[in-house]
C-alpha cells in the first residue's frame, strides 16, 4: 500500500504545472509605445505606454540653481495607472531645486484651516507692528 501511495504522489508531482515557481514575476504586459531622446546638452525626454494602461512621461533639462553656483536637473512629468481597487490614478510633478512636488487625484490633502485660526491670522496681519524694541528681562 505504501508503494502505491508513493507511486501516485510521484506521478502527481511529475505531471503538476510548476511553471509559476520558475516565473514569479506576475503577469507581463506589452509596451505599446516607448520614446527616448537624450541631448548632449543635458536635456532629455522619455515616455511609454503599456498594454495594461500604465503611462508615464518626463522631460528635463540642466538648470542653474538660483541659490548656488551649482547646476542640476529640473524635470517635469506625469504618470497614470489604475489601482487594484479600480481607481484611476493620475500624478503630475515638478522636480527641481525645490524638491519633488507632486499633484494628483489620490494624494492626501491637509484639512481646511479652522475659521478661528483664519480670523486670528487676519488679526495679526492687520494689526500694527510695534516700532520699538521690547525687553522682557533686564
Amino acid at each position: 500500500m505504501f508503494k502505491l501511495v508513493l507511486f501516485i504522489a510521484f506521478v502527481a508531482v511529475s505531471n503538476a504545472d510548476v511553471a509559476f515557481l520558475r516565473n514569479n514575476q506576475g503577469p507581463q504586459f506589452r509596451i505599446l509605445r516607448q520614446e527616448q531622446n537624450v541631448d548632449p546638452s543635458g536635456s532629455y525626454k522619455w515616455a511609454y505606454d503599456t498594454e495594461n494602461g500604465i503611462a508615464a512621461q518626463e522631460e528635463g533639462h540642466l538648470q542653474q540653481s538660483r541659490t548656488s553656483q551649482e547646476a542640476g536637473i529640473a524635470a517635469q512629468g506625469s504618470y497614470s495607472y489604475t489601482s487594484p481597487e479600480g481607481i484611476p490614478v493620475a500624478i503630475s510633478y515638478i522636480a527641481d531645486e525645490n524638491g519633488f512636488q507632486p499633484q494628483g487625484n489620490v494624494l492626501p490633502t491637509p484639512p481646511p484651516i479652522p475659521a478661528a485660526i483664519l480670523k486670528s491670522l487676519e488679526y495679526i496681519r492687520s494689526s500694527p507692528q510695534p516700532t520699538g524694541q521690547r525687553r522682557f528681562f533686564n
